[in-house]
């Protein structure tokens, strides 16, 4: 299954050509900041233009948003640990990876991470990787805002996150979030 999620034989992002967006439902309903990958930083369209997100709190406590609580050196001091990862489009799930492995925070896991590969109907390929659990299987039809995971820290990671990435025949899309769908995420919080 691993070679189903690297074997894309597309060309990675021009560096002289305009980047492609599309636009994401968010795969948290808590607060989370993301960095993003640059044009080629990362060798595989599910990466490049890629985003690395992690879920924050502590604004009560220190004044600003943090990753985790305490030192961050065991996986529950993390905000986002086993928290729910939600669909980040309407699609059909192509491919579910699990690893097993649990990496500890700072010390950098082995490839693959846990990942599902959900296909939009007009073709874009969306990468979630690094969940701890996976709520969805192979051919499932998911919904945007559906939970497919919870939040792991597997694979070539040092942290609980989730990385996302997408693609389409042409290469691959910096992603946007649907701003307007994470209100009504906190809207049904309150």
């Amino acid at each position: 299954m691993l070679t189903f999620f690297l074997s894309f034989s597309l060309a990675l992002a021009d560096p002289d050509q305009p980047i492609r967006q599309v636009v994401m439902h968010p795969v948290f309903a808590d607060d989370y900041m993301c960095s993003e990958h640059w044009v080629g930083q990362l060798p595989y369209p599910s990466d490049a233009l890629g985003q690395d997100c992690m879920i924050v709190g502590g604004i009560e406590e220190r004044g600003f948003a943090s990753p985790y609580r305490s030192d961050g050196l065991a996986n529950e001091d993390w905000y986002g640990w086993q928290r729910p990862v939600l669909a980040p489009a309407d699609g059909k799930v192509l491919g579910v990876r699990n690893n097993p492995a649990t990496n500890k925070p700072g010390t950098l896991g082995s490839p693959p991470a846990t990942m599902v590969l959900i296909e939009r109907s007009d073709g874009v390929k969306i990468v979630v990787a690094h969940l701890g659990t996976v709520n969805v299987a192979t051919d499932d039809v998911v919904k945007a805002g559906q939970q497919i995971g919870t939040v792991g820290n597997n694979g070539y990671g040092r942290a609980p996150h989730i990385h996302i990435g997408a693609f389409d025949a042409e290469g691959p899309l910096q992603l946007r979030w649907d701003l307007r769908a994470l209100a009504g995420l906190r809207a049904t919080e309150d």
